[in-house]
């Protein structure tokens, strides 16, 4: 039987009295790479947005380890977030901190842990992406992909079930992207930590999924769902192969 870490129900989001997304319901299954992907304005950020946390739907449940954090007490919602990471798209690191300062940061504000073991801990994280020695550069300091792995490494302090990841290839080129997916791959593989991973990048997808949903800006759901190799050149829905095969839109 499938062990289910994410299951959405039924969920409407939008702002205001606009709706990007009607009614749509997915799972996705601990230890997998789940992707989402659709062209631009489709709900993906949305969708990341209400997933994490940071919006409330207008209707429908996101239950994430048994727990519906839109129904949820405070307390409910807070210790489900420690079992969360989150890499946001341009990484979000604190200019004013330094590599180690931001991979500590998440680590001082959930634990009563003394600095050395926290040191130790940042030391090891930053091992983990790459970016030993690193921790006392500052952002300004480093490369656009070494600021994604940095970012990855304070995503991945807390030792989360979950990481969320926003556009993890973007503005990145071809070389520096193959490397962050196969750190992608290898932290998957070697720790069997959840992705849910939000991109458009069609190489990424197809080294990193088996599984994936579509979502479309017309109809404001999912028009796809299944391994993006098969959704390639047998999806019964003609823009899901476009999509695929880089084919201009009808």
């Amino acid at each position: 039987m499938e062990n289910n870490i994410i299951c959405i129900k039924n969920l409407i989001a939008g702002y205001d009295n606009d709706v990007i997304l009607n009614n749509i319901s997915f799972d996705i299954i601990k230890g997998e790479i789940f992707i989402v992907l659709g062209t631009s304005g489709c709900g993906k950020s949305t969708l990341l947005r209400h997933m994490i946390g940071l919006d409330k739907p207008i209707s429908g449940s996101i239950i994430i380890n048994d727990v519906d954090i839109t129904a949820c007490s405070d307390s409910e919602f807070q210790k489900t977030l420690k079992k969360i990471g989150v890499l946001f798209q341009g990484s979000a690191l604190f200019g004013s901190m330094t590599v180690g300062e931001n991979v500590a940061l998440p680590i001082m504000e959930y634990s009563n842990l003394p600095k050395n073991v926290i040191d130790d801990l940042v030391k090891m994280k930053l091992y983990m992406v790459g970016l030993e020695n690193y921790e006392n550069h500052y952002p300004s300091e480093i490369s656009g992909g070494m600021k994604k792995r940095a970012g990855l490494a304070r995503a991945l302090a807390l030792n989360p079930e979950i990481v969320f990841l926003d556009e993890p290839s973007a503005g990145l080129d071809p070389v520096i992207s193959a490397e962050i997916d196969e750190l992608i791959l290898y932290i998957n593989q070697r720790i069997g930590t959840t992705m849910v991973i939000v991109t458009h990048e069609l190489q990424s997808i197809f080294t990193l999924a088996k599984r994936v949903i579509m979502l479309d800006k017309r109809k404001k759901g999912i028009i796809a769902e299944g391994d993006p190799k098969f959704l390639k050149d047998k999806s019964d829905n003609p823009f899901v192969r476009q999509f695929f095969n880089r084919e201009a839109r009808a």
